[in-house]
This record gives structure tokens, sequence and C-alpha cells, in this order.
């Protein structure tokens, strides 16, 4: 079949939305680090929105940080990928034409380090996920000990971690006397933006406290809130895109009509205008933010957990259980007293929306895909409203399963027998861990809430959660997970 490309394009199916603009007249302002698919699911088509509104000619340069698959992927397509979304009613494609070209980082740092410092760079965003910023996410901080931090403190010029990749970047233009770019932070981490300055900052002053005193005076690190449920593509995916449009495409992105982007309006060089295409540009982000987190991220992770446990594949398929559907609303009865409400938004009818997103049939979001890298993101997702929770005396049942389901989930071990594939940073801690404890709810929850690194130093000893959490944990090993939160009501 023939391959997607500027050349073919005019070759795709009727009805399948192309760019409508002059790709030739596109300057690469933004340089995006981490180009994966939810990157190009949501800021690329908002780019892409603007640029079909005759607004600016922004275009994307994405730089891939550990492998080139992307850019293999991409370049033969002259950076051209299929975005299908997926509604009940039917699928939604259009191609996508805002990004230009794709670096590869490890081929070679001092090109990437090269296009920050370009005066076309205006804005370089990122999409890493929350391992992605060499921090501890309990504190927020730098982790200087980190063995990406101490490679790039040791080797400048050639970084390879974000947050180095970043300041060298800012060193270079300093030097040759321009401005900052905008650093835009699209992970979901709490406080984002003020996260993301801290550590570049902080990164700075390890080997130049002019720099970093620049960075900290002039530098733009705007919060944002991004909110889209892009699932993994597979290959039968690639598969029914190529039916859908005539054209090969080997990297579409398959995503939900639903899509939420608020950002802190806080730019040092201009912006392409993402607010006449739907995004909320915003003087405080953090209520977006935290009912998010909170609500979307703290039930997709408890979800996935159960939901993984319970023999589901997909968000949909456990969302849809009637057990872990009432596991849901119960969750939310916990979570929503803890979230202050942005202005003109309902939190009953805002769980209301996300339970029919994740039922939505049509988008296969692996359970599998959301428990990775849990130890990253229960910080933020779940200790945070739990820690709430126990100062105002309420109770924590549903909250306390979550983090019971996470323990029982990097076991490594399913309810059958069969192996997990825990995908974390922590995963051979866990699995040491696990291997000592045994089915032993007490032992393995103790030992793994021993972790300071996920838990903190407070909740180990806390009574109020360790006993429900222990309790939970002894029930999904001899019950099962769709027993144990049947057992909630």
């Amino acid at each position: 079949m023939t391959r997607l490309s500027n050349a073919t394009l005019g070759q795709i199916a009727a009805g399948v939305r192309r760019p409508a603009y002059d790709r030739a007249a596109l300057r690469p302002g933004i340089v995006h680090l981490g180009l994966g698919a939810f990157a190009r699911g949501h800021l690329a088509e908002y780019t892409e929105d603007a640029l079909e509104s005759r607004f600016g000619a922004w275009g994307i340069t994405g730089a891939s940080l550990q492998r080139p698959d992307q850019r293999d992927r991409l370049k033969p397509q002259d950076g051209l990928y299929t975005l299908l979304k997926l509604a009940p009613t039917g699928p939604e494609l259009r191609v996508i034409g805002s990004v230009l070209d794709v670096l590869v980082a490890p081929e070679s740092p001092a090109a990437l380090v090269a296009k920050l410092a370009s005066p076309e760079t205006r804005i370089v965003s990122l999409t890493v996920t929350e391992k992605g910023y060499c921090h501890d996410p309990a504190t927020g901080k730098l982790r200087a000990d980190h063995p990406d931090i101490v490679h790039d403190l040791e080797n400048p010029d050639a970084p390879r971690s974000a947050i180095g990749i970043l300041v060298a970047g800012l060193r270079v233009r300093r030097a040759e006397g321009l401005g900052p770019f905008t650093a835009l932070c699209c992970d979901n981490l709490p406080s984002n933006g003020h996260v993301l300055r801290g550590l570049v900052r902080d990164f700075a002053a390890l080997t130049d406290d002019r720099l970093a005193a620049w960075i900290e005076a002039n530098g733009a690190f705007p919060a944002t809130m991004v909110d889209r449920i892009v699932p993994a593509t597979t290959e039968a995916d690639i598969a029914e895109v190529a039916k859908l449009t005539g054209l090969d495409d080997a990297a579409p992105v398959i995503g939900e009509p639903f899509r939420q982007w608020a950002i802190e309006d806080v730019f040092a060089d201009g912006r392409p205008e993402w607010d006449q295409v739907g995004a909320q540009m915003v003087t405080e982000v953090a209520p977006f933010e935290f009912m998010k987190l909170r609500m979307l991220n703290g039930a997709h992770s408890s979800l996935a957990y159960l939901g993984y446990l319970a023999g589901h594949e997909t968000v949909a398929e456990a969302s849809g259980d009637p057990v872990l559907a009432r596991f849901l609303q119960g969750l939310w009865s916990e979570i929503i007293p803890t979230v202050p409400a942005p202005q003109g938004v309902a939190l009953a009818d805002y769980a209301k929306a996300l339970l029919a997103r994740f039922q939505n049939p049509a988008i296969r979001h692996r359970t599998w895909q959301i428990a990775m890298d849990g130890s990253q993101k229960l910080p933020q997702r779940l200790l945070g409203t739990i820690r709430e929770r126990l100062k105002a005396g309420a109770g924590i049942d549903h909250l306390a399963l979550g983090v019971a389901a996470w323990m029982r989930y990097v076991t490594g071990t399913d309810e059958k027998g069969g192996a997990i594939d825990v995908r974390d940073p922590l995963a051979a801690e866990f699995k040491r861990r696990a291997d000592v404890a045994g089915r032993n709810a007490e032992a393995l929850s103790a030992s793994l809430l021993g972790i300071e690194a996920i838990f903190g130093s407070d909740l180990p000893g806390e009574q109020r959660f360790r006993k429900p959490v222990t309790a939970h944990l002894a029930a999904l090993f001899d019950k099962g997970a769709k027993a144990t939160a049947a057992s909630l009501g």
C-alpha cells in the first residue's frame, strides 16, 4: 500500500480531513521533547487548528529523548500522520501537518541543544512522563543523585535528561545574547510549571549561579492542565487507519473526541493562538489541574490496578463492569470533598462525564498501560487525597483499596498465577520485597509502605491508613479484585 507523505496526500480517501494551509510556510517555533502519542494527539492538534484558522505559522520540531522509532516512522511521511478520533457514533479522521521534523537526542545531543538555542525556537514543550523529570515526586525537588542528572552535570554539552537539555539550550541562548524560550510542561505533575522552573533553576545552579539567576529572572514556565485519553497505538489500529484512509501510516494516533487544555498565559516570546481554537488561557491553572489530577487520574490509576487484576484489558471493559463502576462512584464520593471546584464546573457533573469517557467502547485504553510507573503517580494521584481525608477525619475505604490494588499488582503475579509485566523505575525493588513477603499481606504492606520516596515518612505510621490498606490487600489475595471491590457496597 502507498505510504502517507506530502507527495501522496492527494490520494487519501474522501472524507479524511487534511491540512488546509501551506506547510512550506511554517516556521519551527516549537520544539517538543518527548513526541509520543499524547503530544501528537493534543498539543499538535491544537496547533493544527490554529494553523487552519490562519493564526500564525507555528511548526513543531519533535525530539525523541531515547529511541529513534518515532523519527523512523515519521520521516518517510514528511512528518504527516493520521489522528483517528474514536467516538461512540463512529470514527473521525484527519491528517496532522504541524510536525515538521523529529530529532533523536542520543544520536546528536549537540544538534538538539542547537535547535533549542536557535532564535526561531520560542517554546520548548514537554511530555516526558513523571519519571522524566528526575525529581523526587514526594518533594518536587531535583534528584542530584539521579544517574541522568549526574551524567548531565559531568557532560553539559551532551545532556540526556530533559532538565539537562533545557538548561543546555538556555545556557547557549544566554551566552549568545538571546532571551529564554518558554518551557511549557504538558505532563501530569502538580503545579507543573512551578516544579519545572525549580528543577531547571536548581540544575543550573549546580553549574553556574549566574545562569540560574538569569533563568529565574527571565524564564517563563506556564502551568498547564492537559486532558485527552490517547491509548497506545496497536498494530490493529495501524491496519484500521490504512483501511479507512487508503494509505499506509506507520505513526497514527488514536484518541477520544474530548480534549481540554488550560494554560497559564505567561509566555516569554509569544505563542500560537491556541485560545482561539478551544484552549483555556487562564490566570490560575491550579483548580483545573487539581480537579483532573484527583478525579480523573486518581480514578484512572485505581481502576487500572483493580481492572487488570479482575481480568479487564481496557478501561472501557473495567468501568463497564457494574461492580467496578460502583467502586468508581464510591471513590469519587471520597475525592470530591477534597477538590475546590474551578469556576463554572459542577464536580458531580464532571464525575458523570468522566464515567462516560471511561466507558466509551471505541477507546481501547489498556489498564496495563495506565498501571505503568505507579511509584511516580501514586503520590500525586491518590496519596495527597488520602492525607487530606485523614486530616479531616473522613473515611478512605475506596482510596485505600486503590493503594492496596497497586500493592497486589506490583507483586508481578496476577490472580491466575500469570506474570504481570510491571513497568516502573522501582520494579526490581518491588519484586525483591514481594519475593520476601510472599502472600502475607501484613508483611508486604509494611515493606512497600517503607518506601519513603512513595509514601513519605508520615503515612507508614498512620494506622487509619495502614489498617484498611492491609485489610484490602489481604482480601485481594484471598478473594480477588472483583469480590473485594464488591464488598465495599
